[in-house]
């Protein structure tokens, strides 16, 4: 299937000076925009860079969970509404492997998880807490229980519909933790099992700057990675299997986490 590209863009606000190089440019479309303008509710758009995004194929996602929570991070999610395309770079993710307690696979395939036991690349939602949604990326070959959940998103297009969805105008609390992204997104049970590496209501896509910016190394994006234990669980809680992008104020947590 041929790749799409789509355009995205931002209105001005006030900037601040150009930052240090091109990996930051290719990282952080925010890095123009003051803690302050991140805080303030009247903030309600922010400029980033002339992106291009390109549908991801199944090929490219690892056959592991641990490694597919690592792979997402810096990766779009894109929801297509009636109103308008939402899109939101992936900052935060946790791994839920083969085996792990913590998961919701770990007894067994059950009407409720069986999107799990599918093919990777597939959504799997569920609902917690009796108000919030969980959107999550199945990992592992057919038949063998394993997600990763999107915990965090940096937002990029639709701003506008994000905050009537949330009912807020702060930036930084739109899609800042995994029931916030799904209400911002419009993310609920009825997106369960769909393929996200195909053309539809809810995929994955990847980053790529129109502007000749020089691709950073593999080291280099490596440090932005940052890796802690999983937030809000009680089983296997000392494994670290959260992922990260460091320095990004769109990131959940607890900032002791997130150094």
């Amino acid at each position: 299937m041929p790749s799409r590209k789509y355009s995205v863009s931002g209105t001005s606000t006030k900037a601040l000076p150009q930052g240090p190089g091109p990996l930051e440019a290719l990282t952080n479309p925010f890095r123009h925009v003051s803690a302050r303008a991140l805080r303030d509710p009247a903030t309600s758009a922010v400029p980033v860079p002339k992106l291009a995004i390109r549908q991801l194929r199944r090929a490219e996602l690892p056959i592991d969970t641990i490694a597919l929570a690592k792979f997402l991070i810096g990766k779009v999610i894109v929801r297509e509404l009636s109103e308008g395309r939402l899109i939101g770079k992936i900052v935060e993710t946790e791994a839920y492997p083969p085996k792990d307690p913590a998961a919701h696979h770990f007894r067994g395939e059950t009407p409720r998880n069986r999107s799990m036991f599918s093919r990777r690349g597939l959504a799997y939602v569920y609902f917690t807490y009796g108000n919030h949604f969980m959107l999550n990326v199945t990992a592992e070959a057919p038949g063998i229980g394993g997600g990763v959940l999107i915990r965090a998103l940096q937002p990029l297009e639709g701003i506008e519909h994000m905050q009537r969805r949330r009912g807020t105008q702060k930036l930084r609390d739109l899609t800042r933790g995994p029931g916030r992204l799904a209400e911002a997104l419009d993310i609920d049970r009825s997106l369960d099992g769909v393929d996200l590496c195909a053309p539809g209501m809810l995929w994955l896509g990847q980053i790529k700057l129109v502007a000749a910016v020089p691709l950073a190394s593999a080291a280099a994006l490596g440090k932005l990675l940052g890796v802690s234990i999983r937030i809000g669980i009680t089983h296997a809680a000392d494994r670290h299997l959260r992922f990260f992008e460091r320095h990004n104020p769109f990131v959940s947590g607890p900032n002791r986490l997130n150094q």
